[in-house]
């Protein structure tokens, strides 16, 4: 059965459901962008608590940031941030293993091959050192270090304190006209003739009538879900984890400009550094692990005095059918769930809002609908893809949780990719993509999945021009970072942020 056509009146009211990081950001960008011509009004509840553990971000929230006008030292300083260069992935290949995920690329790529071919050539000859010597943020974040470079040659993200993130945007959107409701929403109303939301009802008995509506309230879903019914595609035969803890302590050490995340027996723990305090949480699967030994393995690792009681985080990976249906659009939790393994919750959310402004419609159209929900759909493809890697490719064995993953059946597309790098060197990647070749390269190789050989472009180098090649590269990014201040001496100097008040009560206890 086909659905009624959609209504042809102009756009002229948003209606965003839910505030959080998702609701904020939404309403940021489209008042800095359209608020001369739109009506937009977020509605939420205070009472409503949000997930609050979005607290990694990786490079490309920048950008997101410039479109904004945000300056960056007045981010850093007002949610706490950090510079993040990578991911510190602890005890996945094997135990006692470690390697980083750095967001930089590695050496120089000839047009016919990338670096790792000629890399792979140096190693076979005894000529090349660890692949990590090639990078500059790879080498930074094994040393602490960071400075921003004139020519922006340094790719990095942040940590930040996600609460106050969304206050930042919050006074933003305000900025620009966004109208915030205080409220519990009671009912979503529909009309039965062409099966678009026509209002929100609150429970104070307030109607918030809109054009359009954003849903982020998590998730509840409560506008794609529940009110239209689209349903969820479930990825848990590739991604057990279905659960959470989190907290927050004090700082007892400098930040480092790295998120750690460390494997444990049932899934793995984070580690966030902001300015004052760590974010810290434990994703676990619930088949392979009980909710109470869950809570004890994580407090007894705990560094700093607790500052928040923990909570808990319940969730099932996978995403909506389609994340924009009539005149709704689901953001964040509401329209998909990857875990946070490699902080893509919060680029997610941003490229379903910079896709939304690409694609905002006068009327609705449903061939815009249609592109925009199959470029979102293979985004989210991607990097479920990259984030189930993590798991497969892994020598551990050492209990069933790693049996497991190390034994499932991949999706086509990622074991596509394995085996083509495992047989040729060769990352395959589509224009578009979240993460570059260099990012698969890093984790493949890291994860323990190593070429069988090398593309013949880098036989045509002789053993000394190989040698020359490959050791100049090293020297300089050795030199670049060896001038970079230690990371926190930097931001002590660039974008201090104030100490919170939670965490001067937590380290005023005896």
């Amino acid at each position: 059965m086909s659905n009624p056509p959609l209504p042809d009146t102009p756009i002229r009211r948003v209606v965003i459901a839910g505030g959080g990081t998702a609701g904020w950001m939404a309403a940021a960008a489209l008042s800095r962008t359209l608020g001369k011509v739109l009506d937009i009004t977020l509605v939420e509840s205070e009472e409503i608590g949000t997930v609050g553990v979005g607290e990694a971000t990786i490079p490309p929230l920048r950008t997101f940031h410039r479109l904004l006008g945000i300056s960056e030292q007045e981010y850093l300083a007002g949610t706490q941030g950090t510079i993040k260069l990578g991911i510190s992935f602890e005890g996945w290949k094997a135990r006692g293993h470690r390697y980083i995920h750095s967001f930089g690329t590695s050496g120089r790529d000839h047009w016919s091959a990338g670096f790792q071919q000629f890399w792979l050539r140096g190693r076979q000859e005894g000529l090349a050192s660890d692949y990590a010597d090639y990078c500059i943020e790879l080498q930074a974040a094994h040393q602490d270090r960071f400075a921003h470079l004139p020519d922006s040659h340094v790719n990095y993200a942040y940590h930040m304190d996600a609460a106050l993130y969304a206050r930042f945007l919050r006074e933003l959107a305000g900025r620009h006209g966004c109208r915030r409701v205080e409220g519990k929403i009671a009912e979503v109303e529909t009309d039965a003739g062409n099966g678009c939301i026509r209002a929100l009802k609150l429970e104070s008995g307030d109607v918030l009538q809109g054009d359009f509506f954003i849903d982020c309230t998590g998730f509840r879903a409560l506008l794609i879900g529940q009110a239209l019914g689209v349903g969820f595609s479930d990825w848990s035969q590739w991604l057990p984890n279905d659960r959470a803890l989190a907290t927050q302590t004090t700082a007892v050490r400098d930040a480092v400009p790295y998120t750690r995340a460390i494997a444990g027996r049932a899934g793995w723990q984070w580690r966030i550094p902001l300015q004052h305090r760590v974010g810290n949480g434990i994703v676990y699967s619930s088949r392979f692990m009980d909710d109470d030994e869950a809570c004890e393995a994580f407090l007894s690792s705990l560094e700093g005095e607790v500052i928040r009681t923990p909570w808990p985080v319940r969730f099932r990976p996978g995403q909506r059918e389609r994340c924009w249906e009539r005149n709704c659009v689901a953001l964040g939790l509401a329209g998909s769930f990857i875990e946070p393994l490699e902080s893509t919750t919060i680029h997610l959310i941003q490229r379903g809002i910079v896709r939304l402004l690409q694609s905002f419609p006068g009327v609705l159209s449903q061939a815009a609908i249609d592109d925009y929900n199959a470029q979102l759909d293979a985004e989210l493809q991607h990097v479920r893809d990259f984030v189930v890697l993590h798991y497969h490719a892994t020598e551990r064995r050492d209990s069933p949780y790693w049996e497991e993953v190390a034994s499932m059946r991949l999706p086509p597309s990622l074991q596509h990719r394995i085996d083509l790098f495992r047989e040729t060197g060769l990352v395959f990647h589509q224009p578009g993509e979240l993460f570059a070749e260099n990012s698969w390269i890093q984790v493949m190789m890291g994860q323990g999945i190593q070429p069988r050989r090398h593309h013949p472009v880098a036989d045509v180098m002789t053993r000394e021009d190989l040698g020359r090649f490959l050791g100049d590269i090293r020297r300089n990014v050795l030199d670049t970072v060896r001038q970079f201040p230690a990371h926190m001496d930097y931001l002590r100097r660039y974008a201090p942020a104030p100490v919170p008040e939670a965490v001067k009560r937590a380290q005023a206890l005896p």
